[in-house]
């Protein structure tokens, strides 16, 4: 019994550090952001662009046939289930607002976390090991302004936008089946669709998308800067990274979901 106690104070205090690690990895780069001209150390736009190609421009395909496939599902899903209550229509307005409020953002998150978040840990990982990240140290480049504060810039602007494809997308393949399925006009399916949509619903899947980019971010630098072992130590890191990502999006996006719908 002594020593499950112990174990879990052990636990408790690891988790609070990284905690406190996570959250000054955040106000860190905020300070170089505003305050790094004055240091003469600015964040490098070149860097954050390209940071967005990486994370953003590159994800496009892949988030685009997810969404679609997800809105695709949704509409399976939904007329099979309406039928029993002779009101297969209303799959529209399941599709208009389950997609932007929910289905989106999470998609997106979970996508990121697991295609740049485990990227991110990794890279930074190997930095760690292979002491790239003191050598910059040694000649004056701060690492968080260097390598933190881009990533972080770049998460919170591509996330978003990623999101408002996915919102596209997913309506765009549940209208696809719809007019399959239900002999429904495309035009008809996306006027009813505007017609229920209003920018809260759209808002909402943003803030939850830039609060994911945040946790992106912040998991994937706070463990590769925590790298220690070796390859053993990168790869232990690259997949605790994604889990603790994923858990904590879909647990944040339950909480958000809870108290922006009430």
């Amino acid at each position: 019994m002594l020593r499950s106690i112990e174990n879990l104070g052990r636990f408790t205090i690891r988790s609070i550090e990284e905690l406190g690690y996570a959250i000054s990895l955040a106000f860190v780069s905020l300070k170089w952001l505003l305050l790094g001209k004055s240091k003469k150390q600015p964040v490098q736009l070149v860097t954050i662009a390209e940071e967005i190609v990486t994370i953003g421009v590159h994800a496009i395909p892949i988030v685009s046939v997810l969404c679609f496939a997800v809105g695709v599902m949704l509409a399976i899903q939904g007329i099979d289930t309406l039928k029993t209550f002779g009101a297969e229509h209303k799959v529209v307005l399941g599709i208009a607002l389950s997609i932007p409020r929910e289905f989106s953002p999470l998609i997106v998150g979970i996508l990121v976390a697991g295609r740049s978040g485990s990227a991110i840990t990794a890279r930074i990982g190997t930095m760690v090991e292979s002491q790239e990240i003191d050598a910059l140290r040694v000649i004056g480049i701060n690492p968080n302004r260097y390598i933190t504060a881009p990533l972080l810039i770049a998460m919170m602007i591509s996330v978003p936008l990623l999101t408002i494809l996915g919102d596209f997308m997913g309506v765009i393949g549940g209208g696809v089946f719809a007019s399959i399925e239900l002999g429904m006009n495309m035009d008809a399916y996306l006027t009813r669709t505007l017609d229920i949509l209003v920018p809260y619903d759209i808002f909402q899947g943003l803030i939850k998308s830039v609060i994911f980019a945040y946790i992106i971010a912040v998991v994937g630098v706070s463990n590769g800067f925590q790298v220690r072992g070796g390859a053993a130590g990168v790869g232990k890191a690259t997949t605790r990274s994604v889990v603790m990502s994923i858990s904590y999006i879909v647990v944040t996006d339950m909480i958000f979901t809870y108290f922006l719908n009430r």
